[in-house]
């Protein structure tokens, strides 16, 4: 087992029950510390202001949906599925994805495994493929518990995982994403891969949910 890799079953840790998906705003300190940091960067000529609203802009601009056209490529085409698996950072390209300079690690659903994308030092995340983490991802309690209890956690999203399905939970830093490959639904076989990308949420390709059934 990596360092970067915690395989976990059958957590029974408590905690506070406060759902994950709760939100809270930013904290006054924080929100001052950017500013105050912002500013200095500015004023030192590190960045100018043109410079820092087309770095927002790029990354606003960046949706999860680029990430579900990606799986829906692996759910139809098997060796692009193959090329994601083993070379996340080259399959990406084609989809005018630039890693660098970090590496991509694509993980895959099955009926014995189930898996969770975590970081647990801060917030890394796949942001070229997916682009802003949701606040919850960068909660405290999200990447504490994620670790100790990840069936807990999966259930506050309503995601139950069978006892006989192993949980694992990846966790990421600065020099490793994760993207999860979710099982494809049942019933979609003739579906086009365009309508695909309809059941591929951004949950899902962290791991706090399955994709969408269809009917649901």
């Amino acid at each position: 087992m990596s360092e970067h890799h915690h395989d976990h079953l059958n957590a029974t840790h408590t905690h506070d029950g406060k759902p994950i998906q709760n939100d809270e705003p930013p904290s006054i300190e924080a929100e001052s510390l950017e500013t105050a940091v912002r500013e200095l960067l500015m004023e030192k000529g590190v960045i100018t202001a043109d410079e820092l609203r087309g770095a927002i802009e790029t990354q606003e601009q960046r949706r999860p949906e680029l990430g579900a056209k990606i799986i829906a490529r692996a759910w139809v085409d098997e060796d692009f599925k193959q090329k994601l698996l083993s070379h996340g950072d080259m399959a990406v390209r084609s989809f005018g994805v630039d890693m660098k300079p970090t590496e991509l690690c694509v993980v895959e659903n099955t009926e014995e495994v189930h898996n969770l994308v975590v970081c647990t030092l801060c917030s890394c995340y796949p942001r070229a493929i997916l682009g802003i983490p949701p606040a919850w991802y960068k909660r405290r309690d999200y990447r504490s518990r994620a670790v100790r209890e990840p069936r807990s956690v999966l259930s506050e999203f309503g995601t139950i995982i069978s006892e006989d399905r192993q949980v694992r939970v990846h966790d990421s830093n600065a020099d490793l994403r994760y993207l999860v490959l979710p099982r494809r639904p049942p019933g979609t076989d003739d579906w086009s891969e365009e309508d695909l990308t309809e059941l591929i949420t951004r949950d899902s390709m962290i791991g706090v949910s399955e994709a969408i059934t269809p009917g649901e």
